[in-house]
């Protein structure tokens, strides 16, 4: 399995995912008449961040991810979603971004040195396979998985499938 099919596919499968979630909550929330920032709003736990910025970090990961492991140029997209379509277009952009990318991008990735943010006033640098078994994914799928959790824990009507995009 080349780098490229390591990475690309499941970025753009969860991309997709919650795209599915987003507006199975907004059908939710017309529903039931809940106004939708109240949702958007919403955390597991006080100290936790919002379902909004849950789909923005999910976004960023993927998209960093691939930048930095190519070597391109990390976008930078600034958070000022504040519906479910906005929030829908940002997935729409950010999976636009990474089907952009070419299988040969990726090719010696996994070897190259990659170096990214771990703080406000440091770097860190790890070979490809690290950043991205270790950091890059880790990240992304922890974001995903807690924004199906703020929807679950609201009462939208997902599950399982829902979340692996394959319902």
């Amino acid at each position: 399995m080349s780098f490229y099919d390591a990475v690309v596919p499941g970025y753009l499968q969860m991309l997709n995912s919650l795209t599915g979630l987003l507006t199975k909550a907004e059908a939710h929330c017309a529903a039931r008449k809940i106004d939708p920032s109240v949702l958007l709003g919403s955390r597991l736990f006080p100290d936790m961040l919002p379902l909004s910025r849950q789909i923005q970090l999910v976004s960023d990961f993927a998209a960093k991810g691939c930048a930095r492991l190519t070597h391109s140029e990390v976008p930078s997209t600034p958070d000022t979603e504040t519906s479910f379509a906005e929030l829908k277009q940002r997935l729409a952009k950010t999976i636009d971004y990474v089907k952009s990318y070419k299988p040969e991008q990726f090719d010696g990735a996994d070897t190259r040195d990659v170096t990214f943010p771990a703080g406000p006033d440091r770097t860190m640098t790890v070979t490809g396979q690290q950043f991205f078994s270790s950091v890059s994914l880790p990240n992304f799928y922890f974001h995903a998985a807690t924004a199906h959790g703020i929807l679950r824990h609201n009462g939208v009507e997902i599950g399982k499938r829902d979340f692996l995009g394959v319902s």
